[in-house]
């Protein structure tokens, strides 16, 4: 399976993605704990049905030292015990952001204030940022149906 079409390859693609991954590498270097950086690109890719970026991020997760068993219930996050509180909040700022056409609302002044129980204002910009930035990625894989399963850890490093 090949992709529509080559974004990295393309002059446009290439400049927009080189945009997108410099606001991703300042998130990356932000105080936002790696392991819940990871958690949140997982569980959006999930929900967008991304496979490039399920597959990349569950293998980037893997090599530094996440759990089989955690990575295995981050879609079910709410029934799991393995997720701290901090994670949790995360995860469901995560849930809401991602489905902000889906939820009348948007995302709730209760699953805002939980996130913010437990993150400062620096934390809170680069989850925030990251939730944007991981579903601008997710958009266009899937639009350009990005093959996945091939990703090797730290290939675009």
């Amino acid at each position: 399976m090949d992709a529509r079409l080559n974004l990295f390859g393309n002059p446009v693609g290439g400049k927009v993605l080189r945009y997108i991954n410099s606001a991703g590498k300042e998130v990356s270097g932000s105080t936002l704990p790696a392991a819940t950086q990871e958690l949140v690109k997982i569980r959006a890719s999930q929900i967008n049905g991304c496979g490039f970026c399920t597959d990349m991020h569950t293998k980037d997760a893997a090599h530094a030292g996440e759990t089989s068993t955690r990575l295995n219930l981050i879609a079910a996050w709410r029934e799991a015990t393995v997720f701290t509180d901090a994670e949790r909040a995360a995860l469901e700022l995560t849930e809401q952001g991602t489905r902000i056409a889906d939820a009348a609302g948007g995302v709730t002044d209760e699953a805002w204030a939980n996130a913010a129980k437990h993150y400062d204002e620096d934390q809170l910009t680069a989850l925030v940022s990251l939730i944007a930035l991981i579903n601008a990625y997710n958009r266009l894989n899937v639009i350009v149906q990005q093959p996945a399963g091939d990703y090797q850890p730290g290939q675009f490093g």
